[in-house]
Formats: C-alpha cells, sequence, structure tokens
C-alpha cells in the first residue's frame, strides 16, 4: 500500500535517471562488416514497375520518392494505393565482397528487420524465409553476389492464413469506419498497420531495418546484456552479464575480467567457449552502490578473446506491489522504484508514422522531450504498434521516464499453432534481450485488452466455444510469453495482460469475471456520452492505464494534407479522417454540455472554430479526469481508491486526423498537452464541486513535505493542512452577490519561497511578438476584459508556447514561443492568431 501523508498532501519519488544501462553492439577484432544499406532496386510481381528504393525503407516510400504517388497521406490517398499492399514486391542488390573478407571461416547476411512475409534469395538460391517484422534475421551464406529478398502481400498472406486455421480467430475485419484490412491477427506485423481507429490502412512491406554481411574467423557476440540485481537478505547488489557469443574455432579458453572501478569492484572468471552459439551468465558482486549518482557507472569488459567494451551501468530495483490494502477488499497497485512509491504520470505511446524509414530521431526526441516538459515520468509503449528503436529507449533512460512496455498484441485473439508460436517465442527471445538493459523499462505486459475481451466477449464467441479461445490465450500470454520473460529478465515485473486485475486475475485462471475491477489491477476507462466535468462517473481505480476524449488537429495541421473544398465538419473529408464511429457527433456533444457550438456564418471560420472547440472539450474533460485520479491517491472510497498512476490516451499521432493525442502529427502541442504541463504538475491545488461546496485539494509529487497556502479571490488568503472547503453559496455572496457566470474563481498553491504552482483560468486577446530567436520569443497579450480559453497558434512555424490555453491575468501576460528551427519575429508575427471563446461566441 502506497504511504499516507498528512492531510490529503500527497508524496512520491519523481523518477531521475539513476537506472540501468543502455544496449551496445560488439565489433570483434577480425570481424569485418559491410553495410548493405543504401540502394536497391524493386520490382513489383509483373514486372510493369522497377525503380530506386532506398534501405531501410519500405515500397510506400519508394515508389513517392520515385514520383509514382503523392504524399500518401494526402486527402483520400490511404485508400487510394491499397493496391500497393495487395501485390508482391522484389526488393534486389548487387554487391562486391573483398577477398580478405572472403577468406574468413564464416561469413553472414543480418537483417535488422524484414517485413514482413519474404523468401531471400542469394545467387538465385533461397537461403531464407521470414515471417515475423520484430525479429533479426541472421543466414549463414558460402557465396556472394546478387541478393534479393521477394516480399509476399501481408493482406493475402492474412487472408490464407485465416482461411487455412480449422476455426475462426476473431475479430476477422476491423470495423467498417475504419477502412482497413482483415485478419491482421494472423502475421506478426504492426498491428495497426491494417487500421484503427485513429490510424490509416498502410499495410507496408520493405526492409525496414539496415542490412549488412558479416565475416570473422574466431567468434562473434550475437548478445551483450547487463542486469543489476539487488538481494534483499544481505542488502546487497551484484550485477549478472550475459553473454551470448558463436564460436567457429574449436575450444577457446581464456578469461574474462568485470570491472567497476568507481565502485572498486573487480572480479576476473575463467571462460571455456565450444564451437557453436554459447550463451553464459557472469555474476559481479558489488562493493558499493551509489544510487544518486545520475551519471552511472563505468563497467570495463576485458577478455583474452578479441573484444574489449566498456559502457554505463546504473542500479535500480523495480516492484509491482499488490498487497492488500486497509478498507478496501481489493489489492493496491502501484510501482516501488528503490523502495519508494512513485506515481505514474503520464501518456500511451503509439507508432509516430506509418512508415518506419520516415521516423526520425529527431521527432523521436521532441515527443519525448515534450513528455518530460508535461511533468511525465512514465509512457506506455502501447501492443498494437512496434518495438521502438534503440533510440527511444536511450533516450528514456536519459531523461529520467519509465517505460511500460507492451508486447505487440492488441485488441484480438491469436492463433497457437506451432509456427506461429516458434514465431512468438523468438520475438519474445529477442525483444527481451534487446530492451532488459534499459533502466527505463520497469514493466513488461503481454498484451493489449485482450483479457478483456475474452471476459466480456467482445467478439460474440458462443459460450461452448470459450473454454477453447481462454485455453489459446493461457497457452500463448502465460505458458509462452511469460514463462519466457521469467526465464530471461527477472528483474522487472510482467503483467499478461492490460486492463487486468493482475494477481485477482491469476486466481481466476488469468481471464478475471471483470478485468475493469477498480479495486484490482490497472483499468481502460472511456463514456462519451456521460458529462465529462461529473468527476463522479470516473472510477475510482488502483491505477488508470488508458481513458480519454478525441479532438481534431489545428487547422494548419489539416491544411497540409487538404484542400478548401475537404473544410468543412460534415463533408466527406472529415468524415473519411474520422475512424471512430459517430467520433465527430459525440465531440460536438460533449462540448454542448458546456460552450456554445460555434455559429459563423463563415463556413471557414465555423470550421477553424469547430476545431478549436473540440481542443478546448477534450483537454478540460482530461483535465478533470486526471485531477480526480491524482486526489484519489490518499483516499479509499467504498474500498475503491489509492490511484497510483494515470496515463491518458495518447500521447502522438500517426497522421493528421481526429484522435485521442494531446500532440499533433508533426509535434504541435495540442491544448490538451498545455493543459497537461499543469495538472502533473509536481505541485497542484485541484478544485471541484461536492454538493453545496466547492473543495481545493493539495497535491504533491516533491519528496519533502510542504506549506502550502490556497488564495481563493476574492476571499483572504488561507493556509491550509491539504484541504480547504468552502460552501459555494457563500463564496458567491461574498464576491458582492455574483453569479457563476459573472465570477471566476483563481487558486493556486505556494511554500514557504513564495514558489507557486499552476494558477487555473483566464486570459486575454492582443498580441506583440518581441527576442531575438536566439532564446526563443515572448509574446505579450492584452486586452480590456477576460477572455477564456486563449489559444495561440503559430501556423507552420515550428515551435511551442510556454504555456497556452486556459490561464489567468488582469490586463496583460507574456508568453515565451521557443521556435524548433530558424525563425524572424516578424514571420512569427505573421502566423500566430489567437482564439478564445469570445471569438467562437
Amino acid at each position: 500500500m502506497p504511504p499516507t501523508c498528512s492531510g490529503l498532501l500527497c508524496l512520491s519519488l519523481l523518477l531521475g535517471k539513476s537506472l540501468l544501462v543502455s544496449s551496445v553492439q560488439v565489433v570483434t577484432s577480425g570481424q569485418q562488416n559491410i553495410s548493405l544499406n543504401g540502394k536497391w532496386t524493386l520490382e513489383n510481381s509483373n514486372g510493369t514497375l522497377s525503380l530506386p528504393a532506398e534501405v531501410p525503407g519500405c515500397v510506400h516510400t519508394a515508389l513517392l520518392k520515385q514520383g509514382y504517388i503523392q504524399d500518401p497521406y494526402y486527402r483520400f490517398n490511404d485508400v487510394a494505393y491499397g493496391w500497393i499492399a495487395l501485390d508482391n514486391w522484389t526488393y534486389t542488390t548487387t554487391f562486391t565482397v573483398p577477398s580478405d573478407m572472403r577468406a574468413k571461416q564464416r561469413v553472414m547476411l543480418v537483417f535488422e528487420g524484414i517485413d514482413t512475409i519474404s523468401t531471400v534469395s542469394l545467387n538465385g538460391a533461397a537461403v531464407g524465409r521470414t515471417d515475423n517484422m520484430f525479429l533479426q534475421y541472421v543466414r549463414w551464406v558460402n557465396s556472394h553476389d546478387p541478393h534479393e529478398a521477394v516480399h509476399t502481400s501481408p493482406v493475402r498472406y492474412a487472408a490464407q492464413r485465416s482461411e487455412a486455421h480449422s476455426y475462426r480467430v476473431p475479430p476477422d475485419c476491423p470495423p467498417e469506419v475504419q477502412q482497413g484490412q482483415c485478419h491482421v491477427n494472423y502475421i506478426r506485423k504492426e498491428q495497426s498497420s491494417f487500421s484503427w481507429d485513429w490510424g490509416p490502412s498502410f499495410p507496408t512491406a520493405g526492409l525496414w531495418k539496415g542490412v549488412r554481411l558479416e565475416a570473422y574467423d574466431v567468434l562473434r557476440v550475437f548478445h551483450l546484456a547487463t542486469v543489476p540485481v539487488y538481494n534483499q537478505t544481505s542488502s546487497g547488489w551484484s550485477l549478472q552479464v550475459e553473454l551470448q557469443v558463436e564460436v567457429v574455432a574449436e575450444v577457446t579458453r581464456g578469461q574474462l575480467t568485470l570491472s567497476l572501478p568507481g565502485l572498486d569492484t573487480q572480479q576476473t572468471f575463467p571462460v571455456q567457449l565450444l564451437p557453436g552459439r554459447t550463451r553464459n551468465t557472469y555474476t559481479l558482486h558489488v562493493n558499493t552502490v551509489r544510487q544518486s549518482e545520475h551519471r552511472g557507472n563505468t563497467l570495463h569488459i576485458n577478455t583474452a578473446f578479441p573484444f574489449f567494451v566498456r559502457l554505463q551501468v546504473y542500479f535500480r530495483t523495480v516492484e509491482l506491489v499488490q498487497e492488500p490494502v486497509p478498507g478496501s477488499p481489493g489489492l493496491s497497485f502501484y510501482f516501488r522504484v528503490n523502495g519508494k512509491a512513485v506515481f505514474m504520470k503520464g501518456s500511451n505511446w503509439i507508432p509516430t508514422h506509418s512508415f518506419q524509414d520516415l521516423v526520425s530521431p529527431a521527432g523521436v526526441r521532441s515527443l519525448l522531450e515534450s513528455a518530460v516538459a508535461a511533468n511525465m515520468n512514465a509512457l506506455r509503449v502501447w501492443g498494437g504498434g512496434v518495438y521502438q528503436q534503440d533510440l527511444f529507449y536511450s533516450l528514456c533512460d536519459e531523461l529520467g521516464v519509465m517505460v511500460w512496455q507492451d508486447f505487440m498484441f492488441a485488441c484480438a485473439l491469436y492463433p497457437t499453432e506451432e509456427d506461429f508460436m516458434d514465431s512468438v517465442r523468438e520475438e519474445v527471445r529477442q525483444q527481451v534481450r534487446r530492451l532488459k538493459s534499459h533502466p527505463s523499462v520497469v514493466l513488461w505486459s503481454g498484451n493489449n485488452e485482450n483479457e478483456v475481451a475474452l471476459a466480456t466477449n467482445w467478439f460474440g464467441i458462443p459460450g461452448p466455444e470459450r473454454p477453447l479461445y481462454v485455453k489459446d490465450y493461457v497457452k500463448l500470454y502465460v505458458d509462452n510469453i511469460r514463462a519466457l520473460v521469467l526465464e530471461e529478465d527477472q528483474s522487472r515485473p510482467f503483467l499478461a495482460s492490460s486492463p487486468t486485475n493482475g494477481l485477482a486475475s491469476e486466481r481466476q485462471g488469468w481471464v478475471a469475471d471483470d478485468p475493469y475491477d477498480p479495486r484490482y489491477g490497472d483499468t481502460h476507462y472511456y463514456s462519451y456520452s456521460r458529462d465529462c466535468w461529473d468527476w463522479s462517473a470516473f472510477p475510482r481505480t488502483r491505477f488508470a492505464s488508458e481513458y480519454g476524449f478525441q479532438s481534431w488537429p489545428s487547422f494548419s495541421t489539416l491544411q497540409k494534407v487538404s484542400v478548401p473544398e475537404d473544410w468543412s465538419w460534415d463533408g466527406p473529408f472529415s468524415s473519411h479522417r474520422q475512424h471512430h464511429a459517430e467520433g465527430n457527433r459525440q465531440m460536438l456533444e460533449q462540448a454542448g454540455l458546456h460552450y456554445h457550438l460555434p455559429n459563423a456564418t463563415d463556413p471557414l471560420r465555423r470550421y477553424k472554430h469547430t476545431l478549436y472547440i473540440t481542443q478546448v472539450m477534450q483537454a478540460q474533460c482530461v483535465k478533470a479526469q486526471t485531477e480526480f485520479y491524482r486526489r484519489s491517491r490518499s483516499e479509499v472510497v467504498g474500498g475503491k481508491g489509492h490511484t497510483m498512476g494515470a496515463l491518458y490516451w495518447q500521447l502522438n499521432d500517426i497522421w493528421q486526423a481526429p484522435s485521442w493525442s494531446s500532440i499533433e502529427f508533426g509535434g504541435k502541442w495540442k491544448m490538451l498537452h498545455y493543459f497537461a504541463q499543469r495538472f502533473f504538475a509536481p505541485v497542484l491545488p485541484v478544485g471541484f464541486e461536492d454538493g453545496v461546496s466547492m473543495v481545493i485539494y493539495a497535491v504533491s509529487d516533491l519528496s519533502v513535505d510542504l506549506n502550502l497556502t490556497a488564495q481563493v479571490w476574492p476571499v483572504n488568503n488561507q493556509t491550509v493542512g491539504g484541504e480547504l472547503l468552502l460552501p459555494v453559496d457563500a463564496l458567491l455572496k461574498g464576491c458582492g452577490n455574483c453569479t457563476r457566470r459573472s465570477c471566476l474563481l483563481a487558486f493556486h498553491l505556494e511554500d514557504n519561497h513564495g514558489n507557486q504552482g499552476p494558477t487555473f483560468l483566464l486570459f486575454p486577446p492582443q498580441t506583440e511578438v518581441r527576442g531575438d530567436g536566439e532564446r526563443g520569443y515572448t509574446v505579450t497579450l492584452r486586452s480590456t476584459s477576460v477572455a477564456p480559453f486563449v489559444w495561440l497558434d503559430a501556423g507552420d512555424v515550428p515551435g511551442r508556447f510556454g504555456s497556452n490555453g486556459f490561464l489567468m491575468a488582469s490586463r496583460s501576460q507574456e508568453v515565451g514561443f521557443v521556435p524548433w528551427g530558424p525563425t524572424s519575429a516578424e514571420e512569427l508575427g505573421r502566423a500566430l492568431t489567437v482564439t478564445s471563446l469570445r471569438d467562437v461566441y
């Protein structure tokens, strides 16, 4: 159970950077590598298309770069280009191998990632077949020159596998509104590439990661990982170093020395390597550990064999605590890092692009830095996309972002025949070995929503057939994935699904009667019909791992992929981009509960205002729900409460369309992300009405107690011990007999030094831009009256404001703007637009 605090002032540890170690590729002495990245030739099945293609890459981006197709995201092109995924494609290249490399004892082709179903041939002879996008494939070769990979249509392959299966494995197809392809659960590929409710259907094919030729004489290091282990009994640390090598010589003997000079630790081990592939684990007992050192400790690996490695190691423990909660029939569900309970604040990460070769390092960094800028300490890598590139996890290590890592299974049941399971098992081994050295990864989770799909019968399975599907579920996620994870990595917890009742689900045979039970595990919760300002509608859950509301992106984002005839809320383009059934109607109905809907006579103005009002609605709805979860940490009401995590759905977008994201495709912050900066602030005032009273809670993530002051205008300042209770009628009367429509309430929290947490309310609109561009610009806004939900938009000028949205000022306020590229004050001034509810009304 989380430690409680005085009153409602809650304390938790903000996770820093002191964690594990980044993965490393080891190149041994005498090993030669030749990259086969670059220009290949791409051809379709009947030879009518032949063109240059970049590797890494995919068929869609090759066709785009050579001018055969337009931007796939433009207007209705996702449907227009559906023919690409129905064809078979061949990648071909010719390469020359130096004579000294040919003389090596072992030569092999290494494919870091092939998407997805292919036959690999060398000089016309097949050297292997692939069926899993998430695997690295290694093929031994004895000859050289031309090499090709023939890719089978993923759509046709999935359909053939479904037809050949002895019984139906639902769902067959996505909802019609998603305009997607069928049977994606039969192919080990990015599940959302066949469409999702926030993304288009682009079933890609290609060499989506690098290709190289490797040659060596003695040995090759296939895998190197470090896992710190804490012994509770002795209160001591050890470091497990895993080494997997391929030896092509005779029996190789020698020594391996592990040393941590900064911790006065060193140990030498005798090593005997037999021909073939071997895996050994060496345990280094650590003399001293300094957990507070964010810079980590350098591990030196010296061997008598031809390689030497240096890498950084960090020490930390992570536990998923599920134990009885006083006053509740359920179990707690929270993460304890280095012995401290942590309230997880963050979001869910989906694929950042339909075409993985277009995912840039700068774009990944920008999204992660935006998450940190919004005071997030955790992200969930959702199970319907891809395992992220190494850079993502290294940046999370660097930035102190905890990662909840799903395996790539989502919203479906899956086949369990042996060839499918063989592929899955290798996928799990490779991904766990690749990622377990990363400090940021704090949890493995088997799938997204598949337990609840079975429990609540999403797919209409007849009762007598249910045991068959439960058996398949347990076989896949428990008997195989869980067993492999526990074998490979015991340093972090594993969950079979999300949402789940955790230990309670295990006791019910891994499929609980109600995986949404808020007294156990984590929950996903969506409701678009109930008033989102009514906090009593939200589940008082132990951990909220998904929740959210849709909004549309800004006009400047949509403008890039549309034409003027598309700029209508009721037009074909708006309908086409909305992949969530009734989503556009639901947004306006929710907004209409508290705001007047746009009614400008000018169609374009009305369209822009409608986009804006959906963002206002989304921001306020997610704010209300998140604040409810944060203030529920120290409460148990009716056996429910002690909430210890809030990860809203979703952080980012995959294209320019309506979704639940807080960051638009391209990186622009929605109003929600500026709100997140406040509702995830370390020190937060949470105000809400409870019956006839206005209640203000003080919430803190800081690791020390604070004396906080609540300022309620025009009531005199009051120092509170975590909670302030004010009768609403008396409050309004004290303001000069005002009403809800004529008065504003503002409140913030202060410590003894005058440092303030976020202030909530309003902002007025007239602008002036100044600054030199080096450190950004300052935008000054002025008004003679209150203007709610002021929104600053810089159009196509990339960057973010220091604050935005629903703010407060008397007559003037300054807001910083940090550009993400070169721009002038004049350019920013021309692009800048200001919108508030006053403009809409």
